[in-house]
């Protein structure tokens, strides 16, 4: 009798297990982005080699975005690229997100020994955690993210300081 009981037990756990998970994976689709593409501005400090720069973010399915980046000023011209995993809240259009990449920069710098400002190239590697909205009615995109910076070429220096915020048009999927 225990035998029976156990392993009816067992089938209604295993059951009860497949149906929740296979609605998870329906609440996650119906979750997932609700655009493709996204073109916009990220506002951040100026410490990072990435600092203000135009974005571009694309999502290649549900969960995996590619997002690039072309920063410009405080005498630096740089290029980032990122590759990202989307994880949905409950809450309809937002997400969090966490990522890696790289970057290039061509920039100057006062070299002390010189007296004068020399040019300089900069490259590394960058991490991200943040969380991305889609607002429903319009084709907004805002994220929030902590973007820390390794820099590898010209001298080896962390940037943990790296905050940004940004705002994008989106194009629909």
């Amino acid at each position: 009798m225990k035998k029976i009981f156990l392993a009816c037990l067992c089938i209604a756990c295993v059951g009860a297990f497949n149906m929740l998970s296979a609605q998870e994976v329906q609440n996650a689709s119906a979750i997932g982005t609700d655009y493709k593409t996204a073109i916009g501005i990220r506002l951040s400090n100026n410490a990072p080699v990435i600092s203000n720069a135009i974005t571009l973010k694309h999502f290649l399915n549900e969960k995996t975005a590619i997002e690039g980046f072309f920063s410009f000023g405080h005498d630096l011209i740089s290029f980032g690229a990122l590759g990202e995993i989307h994880k949905p809240f409950s809450t309809p259009g937002l997400q969090w997100f966490y990522g890696a990449g790289a970057y290039l920069g061509f920039g100057k710098e006062y070299d002390v020994n010189k007296a004068r400002n020399v040019n300089t190239t900069f490259f590394g590697g960058q991490g991200v955690v943040g969380l991305d909205y889609k607002f429903a009615s319009i084709p907004i995109n805002i994220s929030l993210d902590w973007k820390p910076e390794l820099n590898l070429v010209s001298d080896i220096n962390f940037e943990p300081a790296a905050i940004g915020f940004s705002a994008r048009f989106t194009f629909a999927k």
